[in-house]
Parts: structure tokens; C-alpha cells; sequence
């Protein structure tokens, strides 16, 4: 019998955020990262799991998939593969996966069946490919890429560089299916303590990693510096990135930086060293800004493009996102949802698809829901469950938008539950907490219940696309939460909890066909309110990746001060036997979580 499809699969290996994408024709079909379903965040290691995950889903086996497209910004995969058979790296493969990855089929598989790309090149393809446009230009910025002596792509040659040195950015113009680079700004090697050379390279995407590290003691809480930085005075931190001529120039930190943040069991939000950090996040923000803008606006002007696609973690920064939507001269502007290293998955995947398949593109990505789909008898297993059922009462409803809206109206939390799940670090729609943003203690509220994040963190709205204009400032879509927006002043009062210290909030535009039940439920809430707005933010605490089984949902729901959960058409409220029950099984996994960190392996 013939083969039905063309199946092509990309993967993000071993270091954080590992991920896969599999293509049916040339189409999205499934796309995961392994945090969603290890539930450990950031999840680095073997990729066995989110591979099963996709042909699962699919309904197909290995020898089903035609080509095989990898990237490990470490080194080249069989290189890394071939140094991880010999040298223990648990951060990269852990002991317990090591007998997983014995027995793959493609680990340290040689076929002409696999192949292997370098870090910016798969980033470059994660964004044009997907774009809605048949040109443009591509903006590629991050921590750290490829070396010098495993890039692929062909670059001026005025771009030089030792073989040590690392990717920083890199910029493509494309056409069709042609991709050239027209730039890469290198990082030279630097001198640091052991395996720290990376806080010390001379990048952008590493310089701000570096501040988040002296902020947070955590090299991936750029967000939280984003979030910072509008707090901080003005002027008040020298540069920590200057662009003169073209050239970026990352001074070396001094001992005049001397209150990084050091974990000793003291509150941060207390710390005396708040000002200080306050100040350095503006600063950080700002130089990010402006080096952004600048490289933006040259791409213009050097190729008169109208079109602009971003991709690499910084492009992750919604505020720097929302100057070059805004102020670099483009008509539009494109955002790979899954702008990190996760969406490096879909960059390898359309590789192998345009350039080592030879197809054409004929493939949008307008919207990121490409996780698969749980049954409504998975969910009603999951509610039938004994120690669930006698905590909770499930509803079926006619009208679930309906009579969402209205718990909404009467200042529930709600943990909103449809559909596949999002692909990429933002909670679009179908793995939320929804809750009214007219109230301004509502953020609190969120925090206090479910997130217990730092205070000073805003919430990000969603507002119907059709109303997007009459209540935040500026053209620009932003269904991928992607670009931050100055708040309409006559709405800041109406919708206070969404709006940041700034006057900004992060938006995501609704459109009926991407997401119709989100869309039905904004309208639903409008029609009560008036409001066309509201708060969602990611369905998780703290600390944990974003829910992705039904399973996750109601474990996240039942220990948690979320009021119901809304998954699929049933609404989930909990009983009188939850205050009764939930602290005897909170006790019962903390022992559990106790006794698996002291087991000794067998």
C-alpha cells in the first residue's frame, strides 16, 4: 500500500528546553517540549520522550518518518553524542536516561536519514518558514549559538571570527524558500570560573543573562527583569551595551557591581540591595532596547524590506518587541511563538522540509495550539478517579463560555482547560488562568492564591482582536503575547490589574478562527461587562512548567486556590470534602517528595 505522508521531524536535544516537531506535508502536526510532560522545567536531556509523544499522537511509528532534522547548540549532535558515551554530564544526560539512550534508534545513528544543522540557522528557519510572508528579512537574536567551525550557512566574510567564538545575532533576508545572511555578530571566548564563560561573553542575549543572574541568581529570569526594569531610575547604572558604528561593545563588569543577589534564606522582595537592582534592570531593559531598534532600523535601510521575522530568546522580550513593531519602519512584523530554544524544533523540521526535501512553503503558523488533543474520556477518567471524585463536583454545561463568564463576573479564578495545548512559553488561550482585570487586588489575589510570584510581576490581557485598537495604543496584532502595548489612558482605570507600573501590558489578540471558545469567551464576558478584556496567565505555580494532561489540570486545580476548573464543557467546583481531604494528600506528597530526594539508587 502507499505511503500516505511525507512525515519530517525536528528536534531540540540535550541541553534546556529540549523539544520536537513533526510535520505531516509540510504541516504542523504535533509539536511538544519535554518540561510539558516531565513536568520539570526547562527540561534538558534525552529526547525520547517528546519524539513518542509526537508519533504517538500521529498514530505512527519511527520507520514512518522520512527524515530526521536535529540541533544541539552545545555541538553538533554526533559529535555531542559521541563525547556523552564516554564523559558523564547529568545536565545534559542523566544517569537514569542513559539506558533510554543506549537503546534508541537514533542515538549515534549514522543515516542519510539524519541530519544536523547549526543553532541560528534553525532559529532562522523556525521564523521565515512559518511566516505569513513570501519575503523579508529575519532578525535572529539569544544567549549563545553555534561555534564558529560548526556554522553551516555561508556569511560575509568581513564577519570574522576564531573558531571558539559563538553566535550572538545573525541577520537574513529570504525569499521564497532562499535564505542569505547578511551579518553575525560573534562572542569571542572569555576567561571565568570553570563552566561560567558564558556570563561573560560579549552579547547581548549573555549580558542580559548575566543581569539576570546578579538580580535573580538565575541565569533564565529574563523575564522577571523585564518586568523589573520599569521600577528602576533612569541613568542611575553605566551602560552595560553600547552599539558605536555597528559595533557592539560589552564592557567587563567591575567590582563597582558588588550586590549580586546570593540565596542565604532571606526574603529577595526584602533585600536592601532592591533600589540597586531596580536601576540595573532599567539599564539593562533600555540598552537592550535601543540595540534592538538600531540593528532593526539597519535592516531596513540596508534592504528596504517591509517585512521582519524574529526569533532566539531575546526575541522573547515583548517590551523591546513592541519599540520595533513600533518604531523600526517595518509594515509588519512576525514573532516565532516559540522564540527560545524549544522552537528550535520547528526550525530543524522546516529544513529538512524546504531545504534538503526540496518543497515549497505553503504553511502559516497563526496560532501555536499544536499539542494533541485529550479525549472527554481521558477527562472523565481523571474526574472518576476516588481521590479526585470525593473532592470535587463536575458540571456539565450547555453554555460553558456562558457560564464561565459569569464566575468570572463574580471574581472567580478560573484554570481554563480546551483543546491542544500551546507550543512555546506563553499560555495563549487553552492552558490558562482567566480572571476579570477590572479590580486592581485581582493581581494580588492571583498570587496570593495560585502563582506566588514576586509582587512587582504584571498579568498579561487578552482582548477580543476586532477591539484591540480601542483600548490599547497601536496597529500592531499580537496574537503570541509577544509585544507589549502602551494601555489606552481612558481604559487604565477599567482594567487596572492588567496594566504594568509603566502604563504597557503584554497583549494577545483573539481571533474567532485561531481560538473560537477563548473568543466566545471574551464575548460572553463583554456582554456582561462591557469589558473586552481579560486576565490570562499561565495554568501552573510556580516553579513548574505549564499544565499539559488533564491530569496536570486538576492536580494544579486541587492544590492551588484556583476556584474552578473549566475543562472541556464541564466546570469543576470543589466540595466541602476538599478542606477536608487536600491537607491529608499535601502531607502524604511532601513525605513522598521527601523519600524519593533521600532513596539511595539500588
Amino acid at each position: 500500500m502507499p505511503k500516505k505522508h511525507t512525515y519530517v521531524l525536528g528536534l531540540n536535544t540535550y541541553d534546556h528546553d529540549v523539544s520536537a516537531c513533526l510535520l505531516r506535508d509540510g504541516v504542523i502536526a504535533f509539536a511538544i517540549a519535554k518540561e510539558r510532560i516531565t513536568r520539570a522545567k526547562h527540561a534538558s536531556g534525552f529526547y525520547k520522550e517528546v519524539i513518542d509523544y509526537c508519533l504517538e499522537a500521529e498514530g505512527i511509528t519511527l520507520d514512518d518518518v522520512d527524515l530526521v532534522v536535529r540541533n544541539c547548540y552545545i555541538l553538533p549532535v554526533p559529535e555531542m553524542e559521541d563525547r556523552l558515551v564516554y564523559f558523564d554530564a547529568p545536565g545534559f544526560l542523566p544517569e537514569f536516561e542513559r539506558g533510554d539512550a543506549a537503546k534508541h534508534p537514533l542515538y549515534r545513528l549514522q543515516s542519510n536519514k539524519v541530519a544536523t544543522i547549526s543553532h541560528h540557522l534553525a532559529h532562522a528557519y523556525s521564523a521565515f518558514a512559518v511566516s505569513p510572508f513570501e519575503d523579508g528579512v529575519v532578525m535572529i537574536v539569544d544567549g549563545v549559538g553555534s561555534y564558529q567551525s560548526d556554522v553551516m550557512e555561508p556569511y560575509p566574510s568581513t564577519d570574522t571570527a576564531t573558531h571558539l567564538a559563538r553566535e550572538s545575532e545573525s541577520y537574513y533576508k529570504f525569499s521564497g524558500t532562499s535564505l542569505e545572511c547578511l551579518k553575525k555578530v560573534w562572542m569571542e571566548p572569555d576567561r571565568g570560573f570553570l563552566s561560567d564563560e558564558f556570563y561573560n561573553m560579549p552579547g547581548l542575549g549573555a549580558v542580559y543573562s548575566r543581569a539576570s543572574t546578579y538580580i535573580f541568581g538565575d541565569w533564565n529570569k529574563c523575564g522577571e527583569l523585564m518586568g523589573l526594569a520599569p521600577y528602576g531610575r533612569r541613568n542611575q547604572v553605566k551602560h552595560l551595551v553600547e552599539l558605536t558604528d555597528g559595533k557592539l561593545d560589552v564592557p567587563h563588569w567591575t567590582a563597582d557591581f558588588k550586590e549580586p543577589f546570593v540565596f542565604d534564606g532571606s526574603s529577595w522582595e526584602k533585600s536592601p540591595s532592591m533600589r540597586h537592582w531596580e536601576d540595573l534592570a532599567w539599564r539593562m531593559q533600555d540598552d537592550t532596547e535601543n540595540v534592538l531598534l538600531a540593528r532593526a532600523r539597519w535592516l531596513r535601510e540596508t534592504t528596504g524590506a517591509k517585512n521582519l521575522c524574529m526569533a532566539g530568546g531575546v526575541a522573547l522580550n515583548c517590551v523591546a518587541n513592541g519599540r520595533v513593531a513600533r518604531e523600526a519602519g517595518f509594515n509588519n512584523v512576525w514573532i516565532q511563538p516559540a522564540a527560545g530554544d524549544d522552537g528550535i524544533a520547528i526550525g530543524c523540521a522546516y529544513y529538512g522540509w524546504l531545504e534538503i526535501l526540496k518543497n515549497r512553503r505553503d504553511f502559516v503558523m497563526d496560532h501555536s495550539y499544536v499539542g494533541k488533543r485529550y479525549s472527554d474520556q481521558e477527562v472523565a477518567i481523571e474526574l472518576q478517579k476516588f481521590v479526585v471524585r470525593i473532592q470535587v463536583d463536575a458540571v456539565k454545561s450547555g453554555n460553558v463560555c456562558r457560564d464561565t463568564a459569569k464566575l468570572l463576573a463574580d471574581q472567580r479564578v478560573i484554570g481554563w482547560f480546551q483543546d491542544r495545548s500551546e507550543f512555546g512559553p506563553r499560555a495563549l488561550g487553552n492552558r490558562s488562568l482567566i480572571a476579570d482585570p477590572r479590580r486592581p487586588e485581582m493581581k494580588d489575589i492571583l498570587n496570593s492564591r495560585v502563582k506566588h510570584r514576586q509582587a512587582f510581576r504584571p498579568f498579561a490581557p487578552i482582548v477580543l482582536a476586532e477591539r484591540m485598537k480601542d483600548v490599547f495604543e497601536g496597529d500592531e496584532d499580537s496574537p503570541f503575547m509577544l509585544i507589549a502595548k502602551p494601555v489606552r489612558p481612558e481604559w487604565r482605570d477599567r482594567i487596572p490589574a492588567i496594566v504594568h507600573v509603566d502604563g504597557t501590558a503584554r497583549v494577545q489578540t483573539v481571533r474567532e478562527q485561531t481560538n473560537p471558545m477563548l473568543y466566545r469567551l471574551l464575548k460572553e464576558f463583554e456582554a456582561l461587562t462591557g469589558v473586552p478584556v481579560l486576565i490570562n496567565t499561565s495554568f501552573n505555580i510556580k516553579g513548574e512548567p505549564i499544565v499539559e494532561t488533564p491530569q496536570d489540570a486538576v492536580n494544579c486545580f486541587l492544590t492551588t486556590g484556583v476556584d474552578h476548573l473549566v475543562i472541556h464543557d464541564t466546570i469543576v467546583s470543589k466540595a466541602a470534602m476538599h478542606k477536608v481531604v487536600a491537607p491529608v494528600l499535601n502531607v502524604y506528597a511532601d513525605v513522598r517528595n521527601l523519600v524519593a530526594s533521600t532513596a539511595q539508587p539500588a
